[in-house]
């Protein structure tokens, strides 16, 4: 247990710091607190640790067993008689708590965990506006989109408000107003602008202009257009077992919310797989003659292609459904595969006996 939770915590943090720092931005460029930046940061450990976890298990696995090797106790416990089955008792147990970690997190805090960073991505955006955003400069909230106001009232209120709107060449539309002001509504940020007028270029070559006392832009529309609709990463799994069928973006993405369900509900599988891999590889008591850098290199292959070999068959579950059987042998295989190994082959002989049993009924 003390050497899985090591290299849990290890590898997360590790590729945790790698992935925080693509997000830095968000303290230089839009001008947040370190403590939006860790909360930004840090909700993306519940879809590392789903990942790392069967890998911190297999190694935990193989270290706590070549230790218990190196130091002779494996050979004491196999001369006192202990058998197999009861050697593998207390890791099965440490493979369950695994599986029921690597469940939870794929399957209900990760998509809570990307609800929370949508909801403060676009809080970011308002912020940006209100916090960021110098008087007399002009700013540029997105690529193609330019935001300018001249200065800031007592109320928090922006004045003489510019902006300009290039990011579709063919309609470039430009904002001039007296007074600006955020507001949030249902969850959902607003820029109220008040007393200005928008002008619009038109074909012909005249510009079409339009007055207004109160002009409402919604925030959400500078989020990246990828990001406006939910990913199938990102949705529920209720959402992934009941998705709406009318909706044309369910419809376009159907192969891989698919795909995205059955690597949630497989994923923790792959605890008991690694485990296993590694309990078959060095479970059994070996002298100090007998090397075990061979044993070591074959369960890290073994575990690298069947781990390999799961992605696969989840990507090609998006185009081809009959590859959904692949998802769940790949795993439960491997598991049935190291426990013959563990007990000499009893498995395999029972399969044989019961085989044998049949054709002769």
């Amino acid at each position: 247990m003390m050497a899985f939770l090591s290299g849990l915590f290890a590898l997360t943090a590790v590729i945790w710091v790698t992935q925080a720092l693509r997000q830095f931005d968000l303290l230089t460029s839009k001008g947040q607190t370190i403590i939006v930046f860790f909360t930004m940061t840090g909700l993306t450990i519940p879809s590392l640790v789903a990942i790392i976890a069967p890998v911190a298990l297999f190694v935990g696995v193989l270290y706590c067993l070549n230790k218990l090797n190196g130091d002779s106790e494996l050979v004491v416990m196999s001369a006192s008689g202990v058998s197999p089955g009861t050697l593998l008792r207390p890791f099965v147990i440490l493979f369950c708590a695994v599986f029921a970690l690597v469940g939870a997190m794929t399957i209900k805090v990760m998509p809570w965990s990307f609800d929370i960073i949508q909801e403060l991505t676009a809080r970011i955006h308002a912020d940006f506006i209100t916090n960021f955003a110098r008087a007399g400069a002009f700013t540029e909230l997105e690529a193609g989109f330019v935001f300018h106001y001249r200065e800031r009232g007592p109320d928090g209120s922006l004045h003489g408000v510019f902006m300009q709107d290039r990011r579709d060449p063919a309609h470039i539309t430009s904002y001039i107003a007296e007074l600006g002001q955020t507001v949030e509504k249902d969850g959902l940020n607003y820029l109220v602008l008040a007393k200005g007028s928008y002008q619009r270029p038109q074909e012909s070559g005249d510009s079409a202009m339009v007055t207004f006392e109160n002009y409402t832009i919604d925030l959400s529309q500078f989020t990246p257009k990828e990001q406006t609709a939910k990913r199938p990463r990102e949705r529920t799994t209720a959402e992934l077992l009941n998705p709406d069928l009318g909706d044309e973006t369910t419809k376009r993405l159907g192969g891989r919310l698919r795909a995205e369900l059955l690597d949630r509900l497989a994923s923790p599988f792959y605890a008991f797989a690694a485990g296993l891999i590694g309990f078959a590889a060095l479970g059994e008591a070996r002298t100090t003659r007998q090397g075990r850098g061979v044993a070591i290199g074959i369960a890290v292959l073994t575990f690298g292609l069947v781990r390999l070999l799961g992605i696969a068959a989840s990507t090609f579950v998006v185009s081809r459904p009959r590859a959904e059987l692949f998802v769940w042998t790949i795993p439960l295989a491997t598991c049935i595969i190291c426990l013959d190994t563990i007990f000499h082959g009893v498995l395999f002989r029972a399969w044989a006996r019961a085989r044998l049993i049949l054709s002769r009924s």
